[in-house]
């Protein structure tokens, strides 16, 4: 049995595994030092190392928990299982799913971003990123980026257009093309001409890290403390990303209602002043219709055969909460795209 099997690997670890529950690609332990996660990884040596630092740092810091990897007997950092299959064992956490439906867990959890992107910031860290130049992934420019989606949106235009029967969701897509077209186009020429660019090199060359994913699965809620997990999309750039990322997701939950996105921001910066240049960059990154683009993309790449209701769905609540969004941008950050 393939699973007997991953758990011999647990005997390179001087630990005392009590128990074992077996959940999708990972096994949560119950160990003598608290409860442990343990996979199957595609992380490099080097990777794995530069992580290791970095969560290490995070932890001894203070004020945050992570999901710092634990080390075998012999001091490693993977646990090799002798077929070309590599493990990571990591600290867990006793807790739930950050629930940002509930207010309060998502204003809490923006607070919990200041606090790690302050930690981030922190000069031992970043010299990490000179030690392991090679172990560090870089985020794609932001202007890099808004070209290539707003090629594909184009992509995807063309290739709806020449089915001869089409579905339901392309009809829609295609009817909302020119709109959000347009937005993403506005953005593209705006950021050009933004702080966004300098931003970007700036902090991409100091070695400022983000999380990567920075959203309510990779959030515990354990009582009165936030666990931060799943750094493995860590990486070097704007480190805002992750603000953006987090806000654009929660505030799509509450239809980009303004006395929410206030709340988030203040928990934020209650801790970590944004600076201009980096509130711009939020506001314009907000503003690209990024599920839009999403959407259609998953659809262009996926069995058209099928479409899921979902996928219709997705596309029409991005519609419905244009208004919404424009308001709250104007509002918030003073964007009108």
């Amino acid at each position: 049995m393939r699973e007997e099997y991953e758990l011999e690997v647990l005997e390179k670890y001087d630990l005392e595994v009590r128990s074992t529950r077996k959940i999708r690609g990972a096994f949560f332990c119950d160990t003598n030092e608290g409860t442990m996660l343990f996979g199957e990884t595609k992380m490099s040596e080097r990777h794995a190392l530069f992580l290791y630092q970095v969560l290490s740092r995070l932890e001894t810091s203070g004020n945050i928990k992570v999901d710092t990897p634990v080390c075998t007997k012999e001091g490693e950092i993977l646990a090799d299982a002798g077929d070309g299959r590599r493990y990571m064992l990591r600290k867990w956490y006793c807790g739930r799913e950050c629930d940002v439906r509930q207010e309060e867990e998502a204003v809490r959890a923006a607070g919990q971003l200041a606090v790690l992107h302050e930690k981030l910031g922190d000069g031992q860290i970043r010299e990490l990123c000179c030690v392991f130049p090679d172990a560090v992934r870089q985020a794609t420019p932001p202007m890099e980026e808004i070209r290539r989606h707003n090629r594909e949106l184009k992509k995807v235009r063309r290739f709806m257009r020449g089915r001869a029967v089409k579905n339901e969701f392309e009809y829609l897509f295609l009817d909302s093309f020119e709109q959000m077209y347009g937005i993403a186009e506005r953005v593209a020429e705006r950021m050009e001409l933004s702080g966004c660019p300098a931003l970007y090199a700036a902090e991409a060359g100091e070695g400022r890290l983000l999380h990567g994913a920075y959203n309510y699965h990779n959030l515990l809620i354990c009582g009165n403390d936030t666990a931060v997990t799943d750094f493995e999309h860590m990486k070097r750039g704007i480190q805002v990303y992750d603000l953006y990322y987090f806000l654009r997701k929660v505030m799509e939950k509450y239809s980009w209602k303004q006395k929410t996105g206030q709340k988030l921001l203040g928990a934020y910066e209650s801790i970590r002043m944004l600076r201009p240049e980096e509130r711009e960059y939020i506001g314009l990154m907000l503003a690209y219709p990024e599920k839009y683009w999403k959407t259609a993309s998953g659809y262009y790449h996926s069995n058209k055969a099928w479409i899921p209701e979902k996928n219709r769905e997705k596309l029409g609540l991005v519609l419905r909460q244009c208004g919404e969004k424009k308001a709250f941008l104007q509002q918030i950050f003073s964007i009108d795209i």
